[in-house]
């Protein structure tokens, strides 16, 4: 199970500090404080001021400086309490707009980070929800090898020793690409997408049995490896054993397996002597691309079948 992801003001500050043209105001002992991917998505963990949505960097601009400016002196002293009370990660004042005195104070006071910028509200918000998504996205790391094959995220899995890394190599000369052997980092960016890259230790790295690591980069060149891709299919190889009968020749229902809390399309391939499992591999991503763009073969071969028992015709 999945545990939140944590990122403290003092990184998103120097990561994003260029990017947003950043300037720590005010609140610089608060350089720990953390966003949590515990307190909901991107969309929840920063926007225009709003005290519903505690925990949240808040944004302040042309308009909530100019709301503030219209209160009497008691209802700004209760704003700035209960921005306060609210706990939130930092407090960003957008155009470079002067930061009222008493919001400057609680900040101090509560060591609440107050940045200033130059850019528009909207614009830092963007930024930030786009940001945050990728660095607090759920991430979990799986064994196997993972493939661009012909534009899809695959991921080879099976026992050790069925020949998960010879058949990447294989792929690879096949003009396809590597992301990651071994050890893929997924992480789930969307609602409805997964990530995955190799860790920065194994980048560009094979492993094959009695050739050792291989750097896939520096042999085959710069287009047999990818940064990154989305996973779309899981390739399971299992060993083929004289009368198995445990997989369904002509499955009705796609199965599935659950990564992340996404269900992603997986095949079962059996490996023996004399199969080709590359060739195999590619089809089963043929007949996937098929099946996101709305074409079941299964489907269509049971309807015909049906239509021939209508017309009572032989099969």
């Amino acid at each position: 199970m999945s545990t939140p992801i944590s990122l403290t003001i003092q990184r998103l500050y120097a990561n994003n500090r260029d990017a947003l043209k950043l300037t720590w105001f005010a609140g610089l002992d608060g350089g720990n404080r953390q966003v949590s991917s515990g307190s909901g998505l991107a969309a929840d963990q920063v926007g225009h001021l709003n005290l519903i949505h505690p925990m949240r960097i808040q944004v302040f601009g042309r308009q909530e400086i100019n709301y503030y400016e219209r209160l009497s002196p008691e209802s700004r002293a209760y704003l700035v309490h209960e921005i306060a009370d609210c706990n939130p990660p930092a407090l960003i004042i957008a155009r470079d707009l002067d930061v009222p005195p008493d919001i400057l104070a609680i900040c101090n006071e509560n060591n609440i980070p107050l940045f200033t910028t130059p850019l528009a509200a909207a614009e830092v918000i963007d930024y930030l929800r786009v940001y945050l998504s990728k660095q607090l996205a759920l991430r979990i790391i799986m064994h196997g090898v993972f493939m661009d094959v012909l534009g899809v995220g695959v991921l080879i899995t099976g026992d050790s020793g069925l020949g998960k890394s010879e058949l990447g190599l294989e792929l690879i000369t096949r003009n396809h690409g590597l992301v990651a052997d071994d050890a893929v980092e997924f992480s789930r960016i969307a609602p409805n997408v997964i990530e995955g890259r190799a860790p920065m230790l194994l980048q560009n790295l094979l492993e094959v049995r009695g050739l050792g690591l291989l750097d896939i980069r520096a042999i085959f060149g710069e287009t047999a490896v990818r940064r990154k891709m989305q996973l779309k299919l899981i390739v399971h190889l299992t060993r083929m054993r004289t009368g198995d009968e445990d997989i369904d020749r002509l499955p009705i229902h796609s199965p599935t397996q659950e990564v992340l809390g996404l269900p992603i399309r997986k095949t079962v391939i059996p490996v023996a002597a004399g199969r080709n499992i590359a060739v195999l591999l590619e089809a089963a991503v043929r007949n996937t691309i098929m099946q996101l763009r709305g074409f079941n073969t299964m489907e269509e071969f049971m309807e015909r079948q049906r239509k021939a028992m209508m017309k009572d015709e032989p099969f």
